[in-house]
């Protein structure tokens, strides 16, 4: 049942803590039992990559809005009216398969969005991955400005996210800029092949280490999601995995979001829906900040120890016919607590071609979005930059 919580490289023949071999589905994963919560340490406090004052530091206190951060009054969130209710988790470990593919179905259906607990990567792993992300950001920022781009076609990079103002109004002038509160880490991925860590800084260390650890577990718990996904559908097991190639485009962006002297005034993470296919979300233990879009009311997304967030992705809904949802969400800062995550992406491969699956479609049931290819969608996704992104509304079928 359903628990409710207020790039081609080398091999390395990696097999998970599961014994089972990444390409293949492992109807179950081993129960793990987690009694403590994750602690992440840290080395100095964190400054941004971009700063020139070495004595701006959250080591100490929060740091302050400067005008680029602070948003158009429309685009503000408005704390007060964020809503409190129930968000699905689901025991990984919990009933047979057919209850779980229910489970998740129904979770996928009604919200895009669930946590799943007792997934089955060890708790070392886990504590590993945070603890290298933190240690990441929190490098002297002439370590990190090295990685600073703006140039969305590399690979491996630190950058700001950012917003654009789309209309003209109240003093702000069209196309104006302004800074998300968090910086970003974002590099390639793969479950069975490390030769991406090759392309990854040296500093710090541990980080090429934990992810490698990380992605090879993630590997198998995203085959298993994949799995679940395609049978709640009615379909083949596999089938999902198959439809989205066997080049699939695995992206991993790590967050930091610094504590802000004034969270209504700024975002940490802009409204967007994921533009892939699945996301997993390691996030940090015990800070609140995500928060997702359901009955026209944003809804606080309550951390769960040990848990991780699953997020539906654009390509799922197009699929899936819009059946399964692929949520907006956002995430809001706060005055006194940082909070990290490792955001691991599924796509589909490049030429991928995309569209409502055929079983899914009746006269009930028209397609609801036109066919592409991914890389088509790649496209729309570059043109809608700085914007709160809804790239799938442009494949909608009208009428």
């Amino acid at each position: 049942m359903i628990k409710f919580t207020s790039c081609t490289a080398r091999s390395s023949n990696l097999v998970p803590s599961s014994g089972n071999p990444i390409r293949q589905f492992p109807m179950t994963t081993k129960r793990i039992s987690f009694s403590r919560p994750i602690r992440v340490t840290s080395k100095d406090g964190f400054k941004w990559a971009n700063s020139e004052d070495d004595a701006i530091s959250t080591s100490n206190h929060s740091l302050s809005l400067t005008p680029n951060f602070i948003l158009p009054i429309e685009r503000r969130p408005i704390l007060e009216d964020v809503h409190k209710i129930s968000i699905p988790i689901i025991d990984m470990n919990e009933g047979d398969t057919d209850t779980l593919v229910e489970n998740i179905a129904r979770a996928s259906e009604e919200y895009g969005l669930f946590l799943i607990s007792n997934h089955g990567i060890p708790h070392e792993v886990c504590e590993s991955m945070l603890s290298a992300v933190t240690n990441l950001f929190h490098l002297p920022p002439e370590a990190k400005s090295v990685l600073v781009s703006d140039d969305p076609t590399k690979d491996v990079r630190i950058a700001n996210h950012y917003r654009k103002v789309e209309h003209n109004g109240d003093g702000v002038q069209k196309g104006k800029k302004f800074s998300m509160w968090s910086e970003v880490f974002k590099h390639p991925w793969h479950p069975t092949d490390d030769g991406f860590t090759a392309l990854l800084p040296s500093d710090p260390p541990e980080y090429r280490t934990a992810v490698t650890r990380y992605a090879k577990e993630l590997g198998v718990l995203m085959s298993r999601l994949l799995s679940l996904m395609s049978q709640g559908l009615g379909l083949e097991s596999d089938y999902l995995l198959k439809v989205l190639g066997t080049n699939p485009l695995c992206r991993a962006q790590a967050n930091y979001y610094p504590p802000c002297s004034n969270p209504d005034l700024t975002l940490g993470l802009g409204v967007h829906t994921d533009r892939d296919a699945l996301t997993v979300v390691l996030p940090s233990p015990n800070v609140e900040g995500l928060q997702i879009m359901k009955d026209d009311k944003w809804i606080a997304v309550d951390p769960v120890p040990n848990a991780l967030v699953v997020n539906l992705g654009d390509q799922l809904q197009v699929l899936s016919n819009g059946r399964y949802k692929s949520v907006l969400h956002r995430v809001v800062t706060n005055e006194h607590q940082r909070r990290v995550s490792l955001a691991l992406f599924y796509g589909p491969d490049k030429d991928a071609f995309i569209g409502p699956i055929k079983n899914l479609i009746d006269e009930q049931h028209p397609p609801a979005y036109r066919h592409y290819y991914f890389r088509e969608f790649l496209e729309e996704y570059r043109n809608q930059e700085g914007k709160n992104r809804k790239i799938k509304d442009a494949f909608e079928i009208q009428g």
